[in-house]
Order: structure tokens, then sequence, then C-alpha cells
């Protein structure tokens, strides 16, 4: 039975996947982290169904958050996280290419811990997921699990 996750990455672009995996490597983490391609595979794994069911319960330390993802939407996500009072707790990290002001009124409206810009330089991408996985991912300190943050 597969472990649950502390790093949950749901990211639908592949070339963006491997630049954090490449990250969570160096970091000694990328054994850590459970990669999810839409909204829809986010949400079957946060729900422990389909191909996750046979997984251990737990919430991730951190979700990193894709907006733009196929079948469910990253606000979308975000919603049922926030609604669901077993995975309300899960700190939420947005990162995606959207600058749009009406996006990030709507994750921070929906909960999410903070919004990130993906940069469009690789280097500069690298260091800012560096960053925040090792804050949201080893330094930050989640509620218990079930318990709403709102």
């Amino acid at each position: 039975m597969p472990i649950a996750s502390p790093i949950l990455l749901a990211e639908d672009d592949h070339h963006g996947v491997e630049l954090m995996l490449g990250v969570l490597r160096r970091m000694g983490l990328h054994e850590s982290v459970q990669v999810v391609h839409d909204g829809e595979e986010c949400l079957d794994y946060l729900h422990r169904r389909g191909q996750f069911a046979d997984f251990d319960p737990g919430n991730p330390k951190v979700l990193l958050l894709d907006l733009n993802m196929p079948k469910v939407g990253g606000l979308e996500v975000l919603h049922e996280l926030r609604t669901t009072p077993a995975l309300a707790s899960i700190p939420v990290v947005t990162i995606t290419s959207s600058k749009d002001e009406k996006d990030i009124l709507e994750a921070y409206r929906l909960g999410t811990n903070a919004y990130i810009v993906k940069p469009i330089d690789v280097t500069s991408f690298m260091e800012v997921i560096d960053h925040v996985v090792n804050f949201w991912g080893q330094l930050n300190e989640p509620p218990p699990e079930g318990i709403p943050t709102t």
C-alpha cells in the first residue's frame, strides 16, 4: 500500500513537473512527492478514490497547485478543499502562469495560502520552487488534519 505523500504537486505541464522534480531531487525530497496531472486526479488523490484508493490515509503537508489544468481547474480544486472539513487545513500554494487579477483575487478568496506567478526564466523558476518547498514542505508546521483553517 503506497504511503501518503508530504508534498502533492498538481501540474499538467510535463516540463514544469520535471523542473520541479529536479529541484526536489537536489533537496533530497523527490521521493516525498506525489504528482497528479489534472484537477480530477488531484481530488481523487485527496479523497483516496480511483487509482489512489489503496494509498495510506493522510493529507499532504502542502499542495502545490496549478490553476490551469484539464478536467477540473485549480480554482475548483481549491474550492472543494476549503469546503471539505477533512481537507480544509491543507496548505495550498498556487503556482501558475496567470497574472490575471481575477484569478489572484479568486484564489485568495477561496483560501490559497500563497499565490506565485511562475517565472519564465528556468533558473528563476527553479529558485522559486526551492524557496517554496523549503518553507512550505520543510519549515512550515501545518495544522492537524481535519481542523478547518477558516
